[in-house]
């Protein structure tokens, strides 16, 4: 296999066009991260699409810098430059939203869909700090702009299946448009049974079901001036998490938005923005379908979430500078009541966490200078007030029993700064980027009680005194274009002081049953994170293309302790066949050994890995209608595996075959 992979790599000369890898209606984005198109129902007239039904977590993994961390099925957590989600900053249009669940088995990116989506813009390290405070990026999952195209009424009709698992999915898009009103609404369903490893072994509490509801409507007042208003509404139910010891009996999200928005480009000040937003999460975990439990547990979360921005764009000369005044006030609470077996016994009640009230304002400003034609600066600071607050007293005292001297409130002043050189001529172009900024502890960081974590089998309590977390940040980028040949590279380092993650106290003793003990969040003096990616493309003519890239990632802590979930070495490699109306690519992509891991942190060592796909598309013009039919095989070798990334090792998708049918009607 090694051998197959080497020989197909020496194939692979170029990588696309370095300014396409932004847009996964074309390709996949495997170079460029600041921004990744998630094409919608409103877009599907793009055939190129590789898999026009795949979930949004399928599309974001197949970013350089960005993996998927996998529990089962269903709401995989995204990671950025190595970095889990308590480290990152992931919105839905700007909007602050926080999951429910004490588990992280509710990512934002699991409360969309690609129906009510638009783009993805992805920043990494610090210049990903405009709508919050992050140390490895950030993920704004886009909606869709207001569409005053005057365009009359349009439906879409998708139906899609897969073979592995009985996964059906089907979606609907009405759309209309008008000089001066528009409204766009749009529902997907997705239900799928218990997947199937390699080898045809069935993997159990592997199946979900899950439907999204979205509406968008707009009202054009003026020339300049629109008020917009946005409605979501997702639900999931009888989702299994393989990896984890409780499934999901509900995940229920309601996410509400009213904007107004200004545009003129001949005044000084070109755009404005403001909106005001509400979003509620439920999440239910529970046990009741996993015979031969210990002790039975309900575990339901809940997070409320108010929060506004104001967003100005303005022009000079040399100068366009962007400008973001944004805020919101969240509540996080989560409870445990655990069953015992023996009915004499009391229910036993706490808070894992315990009502958590956190405000947070800011202010964010970028301005990019434009030194000459062919070189440019790019500077953006922000600063922002976040306080947080216990407010269950039960939860206080609690939390008093490892920390006595505690107090209900905790304020911080969170700050971010970053600057980026930018230098292109016709043939190439680099980049080099310096950054610092901080970042509070999260809500488990902070103040998880006895929150069981499987992975290393460690029951977690949160430190209400722990320090801001600080990176130093520094990132370099280069590529070069020749004829139909294109090279790029990309590579940052992070250097985190007062890195946070969990250490053991063999003081105290676990309250899970069958745990190997308790940590407390605690800071390590520092971590080093580092990431280099090298891309390459192609076209060998009008209708055939080669590309690939292989990346590299290493992380270390102060402890001497390698750190946990790290990308070891990857890479990937595609043809491409593409006409008017026909499309073809096979791809090869893989893991090498998964040598530097950490046990300490439940890790083990993952084997290497290599999958072949395939996939085709046509296109099909009908009375000024246009059908998409998207089809191909996934696992071609059915290849049984895990990666790195995978909860307590649990086994990856073997073959399968999939089609998607679109129907798009003028």
């Amino acid at each position: 296999m090694k051998r197959l992979i080497f020989s197909f790599f020496s194939v692979i000369v170029s990588w696309y066009n370095f300014a396409q890898n932004n847009n996964f209606a074309t390709q996949k984005d495997t170079t460029h991260l600041d921004e990744i198109q998630i094409i919608g129902r409103h877009k599907l007239s793009h055939y190129r699409q590789e898999k026009t039904l795949s979930s949004i977590d399928d599309y974001l993994e197949k970013a350089n810098k960005i993996t998927m961390i996998k529990r089962g099925n269903y709401a995989w957590e995204p990671t950025l430059n190595n970095m889990a989600s308590e480290r990152l900053n992931i919105t839905i249009d700007g909007m602050q939203i926080f999951g429910a669940c004490t588990d992280k088995m509710d990512p934002i990116t699991s409360y969309v869909d690609v129906s009510n989506l638009d783009n993805v813009n992805i920043g990494s390290g610090q210049s990903g700090n405009e709508n919050g405070h992050c140390i490895g990026g950030s993920i704004d999952l886009k909606l869709p702009d207001s569409k005053f195209y005057e365009s009359g009424l349009k439906t879409s009709v998708d139906l899609g299946y897969e073979t592995n698992g009985n996964y059906k999915i089907s979606g609907l898009d009405l759309e209309y448009s008008g000089k001066s009103f528009y409204f766009n609404l749009d529902g997907i369903f997705r239900k799928s049974d218990n997947y199937k490893s390699g080898n045809n072994q069935e993997v159990l509490y592997s199946q979900f079901q899950k439907y999204n509801l979205s509406l968008q409507t707009g009202i054009k007042v003026s020339e300049n001036h629109s008020i917009d208003a946005n409605i979501i509404y997702d639900k999931a139910n009888d989702v299994g998490y393989p990896a984890l010891p409780m499934d999901v009996s509900l995940a229920e999200a309601v996410i509400t938005s009213l904007s107004h928005n200004y545009s003129n480009n001949s005044n000084f000040i070109k755009t404005l923005e403001s909106k005001l937003y509400f979003n509620s999460i439920t999440h239910i975990m529970d046990d009741s379908k996993r015979p031969d439990v210990p002790i039975r547990m309900d575990m339901p979360g809940w997070s409320n979430t108010f929060g506004f921005y104001s967003k100005a764009q303005v022009s000079t000369n040399k100068h366009h500078s962007s400008f973001n005044l944004n805020g919101y006030y969240n509540q996080s609470l989560a409870e445990m009541t655990m069953y015992p077996n023996n009915s004499n016994e009391p229910d036993m009640f706490m808070h894992t966490w315990p009502d958590i009230r956190t405000l947070n304002t800011g202010f964010f400003v970028k301005d990019i200078y434009q030194i000459n034609s062919n070189a440019a600066i790019t500077n953006s600071a922000r600063l922002s007030y976040q306080n947080n607050r216990i407010a269950k007293e039960e939860g206080l005292e609690s939390l008093k029993i490892f920390y006595p001297d505690i107090e209900a409130n905790k304020s911080r002043i969170l700050t971010s700064i970053v600057s980026v050189y930018n230098f292109k001529k016709e043939q190439y172009s680099y980049s080099f980027g310096l950054g610092y900024g901080s970042r509070a502890p999260s809500v488990s960081e902070g103040y998880a009680f006895y929150i069981f974590n499987s992975y290393d089998n460690f029951d977690y309590i949160g430190n209400p005194n722990l320090k801001n977390e600080k990176a130093l940040e520094v990132n370099f980028s280069s590529s070069m274009h020749k004829n139909n040949f294109h090279i790029g590279i990309e590579a940052s380092y992070f250097r985190i002081s007062d890195y946070i993650i969990g250490d053991i106290d063999p003081t105290i003793s676990p309250m899970t049953i069958g745990a190997n003990g308790v940590k407390l969040h605690k800071s390590l003096d520092y971590a080093t994170i580092f990431d280099i990616y090298l891309n390459s493309s192609y076209q060998l003519s009008s209708k055939f293309s080669v590309n690939g890239t292989i990346g590299y990632n290493y992380g270390k802590a102060s402890n001497r302790k390698y750190l946990p979930f790290i990308k070891p070495l990857s890479y990937l490699a595609e043809i491409n066949y593409s006409t008017q109306k026909f499309n073809a690519a096979i791809q090869l992509t893989g893991n090498g050994n998964q040598s530097q891991y950490s046990s300490f942190y439940g890790e083990n060592k993952t084997p290497a890995y290599a999958l072949l796909n395939c996939n085709l598309g046509n296109a099909f013009d009908y009375n000024n209608n246009k059908i998409v039919l998207k089809y191909g095989i996934e696992n071609l070798l059915d290849t049984k595996y895990s990666t790195f990334a995978d909860w307590n090792g649990i086994l990856r998708q073997g073959r399968n075959f999939y089609i998607n049918l679109s129907f798009i009607l003028k």
